[in-house]
């Protein structure tokens, strides 16, 4: 488990690859999938009235980025719980913007999760900027399941990323 983090980690029985962190709250999770990290510049095109030229300049505009999906095994881990209630509430305010850094870990043969050297070295960690919980999706209540696990899934949008090896405050933040 990462340190600083102060909370007890609880996992379903299956292999975590990932560790995300919220920035705060004390809330932390391992998650099976995460996807949909991505950092998009918008192209402008525009041609100057007075242009010789039939084809357009092209230049860079504004940095979009994408919604990131979570997956996890059912947990009860109450911080990270308690942070998706808290985003999702009918009664809140403004949304509990906080930062999440996801982190990828390495599972040793011998079942102990490890976090890999390059982490401490930022090369393995995404830092999403001011994110909240947009969408929460319950598993998927089914009785027929035998032995398969409640698979969670909390769809996250946020302002801006850090990428791996990005110093804090770099230029995706």
């Amino acid at each position: 488990m990462p340190e600083g983090s102060g909370s007890t980690l609880l996992r379903p029985l299956t292999r975590m690859n990932f560790i995300v962190e919220v920035t705060g709250k004390n809330a932390s999770a391992a998650f099976t999938e995460v996807s949909g990290i991505e950092a998009t510049v918008d192209m402008i095109e525009f041609r100057q009235g007075n242009s010789n030229s039939l084809a357009p300049i092209k230049i860079p505009g504004l940095v979009k980025y994408g919604n990131v999906t979570l997956k996890m095994g059912y947990t009860l881990n109450s911080g990270f719980s308690q942070w998706i209630r808290d985003c999702v509430s009918a009664t809140r305010g403004a949304a509990p913007m906080a930062d999440v850094k996801i982190q990828l870990v390495d599972i040793s043969e011998t079942g102990v999760t490890q976090v890999s050297e390059t982490v401490g070295q930022g090369g393995a960690v995404w830092v999403l900027k001011n994110a909240w919980v947009q969408q929460y999706t319950a598993p998927e209540l089914s009785s027929t399941g035998g032995d398969a696990v409640a698979i969670e899934s909390v769809q996250l949008v946020y302002e801006s990323l850090q990428m791996p090896g990005e110093a804090e405050g770099g230029a995706g933040a």
